[in-house]
């Protein structure tokens, strides 16, 4: 924990008067309906004897509890804190910005609550997220052909040795090493949900990430390796098509992908990841649940190492796994994004059914 919870009867007074000041400091968590809930949930308040507090969403998740679905206290903190949705919408005005701490103690902020927060729901800090939506500009630049210096400035990088440091910690190399006619493609594709990088070769999606999940890099050089090192900026059709089927996705126009995927793993990965294509969005599975489906009922375990290997998120479905108890479980790209993504297509569900298409893939 970050810090000490106060006794019960603060926390439970805090309940009752839907206190601002404990949204993302504290969670309820009601025995009688195996929920948890910020603080300031608007649904009717339970019995003090039937309550729990933690300091983290994640500690409800580990106690057996489920997200509300009034309060969705997964969602980013953004949700309920003006002061989070004011800074996120000044860096969507002004990407190019060089934040500093001065910046934000200007605006009156705790650097040592802001830095939690953001933590805890984004996985970096703001000066984090906003260092990376500059080095998103560069990589652009990069993408249309633009020389390392020009992507350096349109970064807003002053000094040359911290844009390749920033680039390699992403792509596992600086910038000036990337060959221009690779074989295999990375180019950035902005979600309402985060910012994800595409790999992609002439015929075939090798990889869809959201930019922050800590494995990219790793799965980035394993696909470079895996290229003989022909891994470069820039798209190719498959890059494209994802793109734009990521857009109908989320504008509500679309469930399916036909995006021709490559596969880079084990025939049991491979095997695990066709079943996941296969769970209509809308719906879950559990892990056992989709041992069972592919006829390894006792290999759980191996079921759910496969499900975190996937580096192709959101086509293969793997955030519809939930625990068997109907928690949300560890997810790459953090579990708000995974209750987001939930959200979004039981959307899809109410509508009506959809077709689903299960995209062509190649083993890698």
């Amino acid at each position: 924990m970050m810090f000490d919870l106060p006794p019960p009867d603060i926390l439970y007074a805090a309940l009752l008067a839907r206190d601002p000041g404990w949204d993302g400091r504290a969670y309820v968590c009601v025995r009688t309906t195996g929920i948890f809930c910020r603080l300031t949930c608007p649904a009717r308040k339970p019995l003090a004897k039937n309550c729990a507090f933690h300091a983290t969403a994640g500690h409800c998740i580990e106690a057996g509890y489920r997200p509300c679905k009034r309060c969705h206290p997964l969602a980013p903190e953004a949700g309920a804190d003006p002061a989070i949705a004011n800074l996120l919408t000044a860096l969507d005005a002004d990407p190019g910005y060089r934040w500093t701490e001065g910046d934000l103690v200007a605006r009156g902020h705790d650097l040592s609550t802001l830095r939690r927060v953001f933590k805890r729901h984004y996985g970096m800090t703001f000066l984090e997220m906003a260092r990376q939506r500059r080095l998103r500009e560069g990589f652009t630049t990069l993408g249309d052909g633009g020389k390392v210096i020009e992507a350096q400035l349109d970064a807003g990088f002053a000094s040359s040795s911290a844009f390749r440091a920033a680039f390699a910690r992403l792509m596992g190399c600086a910038p000036g090493r990337l060959p221009r006619d690779a074989l295999l493609r990375a180019e950035w594709i902005t979600t309402p949900l985060g910012d994800m990088i595409a790999i992609s070769s002439a015929s075939h999606l090798h990889l869809l990430e959201f930019a922050d999940r800590k494995a990219l890099k790793t799965e980035v050089q394993r696909l470079s390796r895996h290229a003989k090192g022909s891994l470069g900026i820039g798209s190719h059709p498959p890059g494209a098509q994802i793109r734009a089927e990521l857009q109908r996705y989320f504008a509500g126009q679309g469930a399916g992908f036909e995006t021709p995927l490559a596969l880079h793993g084990s025939a049991f990965a491979r095997l695990v990841w066709q079943a996941l294509a296969a769970i209509p969005p809308g719906e879950t599975r559990s892990y056992s649940g989709l041992a069972a489906q592919i006829g390894r009922p006792d290999a759980v375990r191996a079921v759910a190492r496969a499900n975190g290997a996937n580096q192709i998120a959101l086509v293969i479905p793997c955030h519809r796994v939930i625990g068997a108890d109907g928690a949300l479980t560890g997810y790459g790209g953090g579990l708000w994004r995974k209750q987001r993504l939930l959200e979004i297509e039981q959307a899809y569900q109410r509508a009506g059914p959809h077709p689903l298409t299960v995209p062509g893939v190649a083993p890698a």
